[in-house]
């Protein structure tokens, strides 16, 4: 056997081991995408129904104080960027942080980082990381966005910022991701948002007031979308890597392809010119 076809037999156990490994991390990531899906169907009314609730105490309460809602001019933002704890996930990692980039506009903003993509790439590019998390990415828990929401909270009410945004990742479908970045505080309703089907009917009663309701909901809610944006951005890093490592696995299928056909050539050749050879020596006797 020629050298050649040693180094290509080589080539395809090589591709063969990966192809091993990227259908194996297909596998994993589609029952983690099941599990993260489920999350996030099952969040997304409880949040619903809280913003709904507390735009109607906002909106249709006069003369409410709450330091959540009070507008000031901004000289400092702070942005939440959810990005993985790991790569091999396609673009999903440098997609939310460009579109993080692009909405400071510029600027280098105070950061809070969640996933050690979003940390390093901060870190490394001066910007002021006011807090960095790891290891949730992947597991998000609500007891995580409650953490993340105190932490942003603290740096509003003592001026230390004027805007809070979170930019993550929306699960649209297994196939479809797109970074998003929200608004968080100061919290803003506008009358004319509120549903058609909603307005008119009845006035809902709070006790022990508005005022004392909305300051309980107000900081459950904050943390509930930062624990929403955790599940979506969770649920978009699996279907990310799944198609990754899906296609991964294909172009490692057409390359093993290939290298068949070489080797096959090559074999072909190499036994070609063994039997011209047998035909030369039994001539020349």
């Amino acid at each position: 056997m020629g050298v050649g076809m040693k180094d290509i037999k080589r080539r395809i156990k090589s591709v063969s081991n990966t192809k091993q490994i990227t259908k194996a991390m297909e596998l994993v990531s589609s029952a983690k995408l099941r599990r993260a899906k489920d999350a996030v169907v099952q969040s997304r009314p409880y949040f619903e129904t809280l913003y709904d609730t507390i735009k109607e105490i906002a909106v249709g309460t006069k003369g409410i104080k709450n330091v959540y809602l009070e507008q000031r001019d901004v000289k400092n933002r702070c942005y939440i960027v959810l990005a993985g704890d790991r790569g091999l996930c396609g673009g999903y990692n440098s997609n939310a942080l460009k579109a993080a980039v692009a909405h400071m506009d510029g600027k280098k903003e105070k950061v809070v980082t969640i996933g050690k993509k979003s940390g390093d790439f901060f870190s490394k590019r001066g910007y002021d990381v006011l807090e960095s998390y790891t290891g949730i990415s992947e597991k998000p828990e609500y007891s995580h966005g409650q953490d993340v929401a105190a932490k942003v909270m603290e740096l509003y009410s003592k001026g230390e910022v004027d805007e809070v945004y979170l930019v993550y990742t929306y699960f649209a479908s297994a196939l479809v991701q797109e970074p998003r970045a929200v608004k968080l505080l100061p919290l803003s309703f506008e009358s004319e948002d509120a549903p058609e089907d909603k307005k008119g009917k009845g006035v809902m009663n709070y006790e022990p007031s508005e005022e004392e309701v909305l300051n309980y909901l107000v900081p459950k809610f904050i943390g509930g979308i930062v624990y929403g944006g955790l599940v979506e951005s969770s649920a978009s890093e699996q279907g990310a890597r799944r198609m990754a490592m899906e296609s991964a696995t294909g172009n490692a299928e057409d390359m093993i392809g290939k290298l068949d056909l070489l080797y096959n050539r090559a074999r072909q050749a190499s036994i070609t010119q063994e039997l011209s050879e047998i035909v030369a020596g039994a001539s020349a006797i």
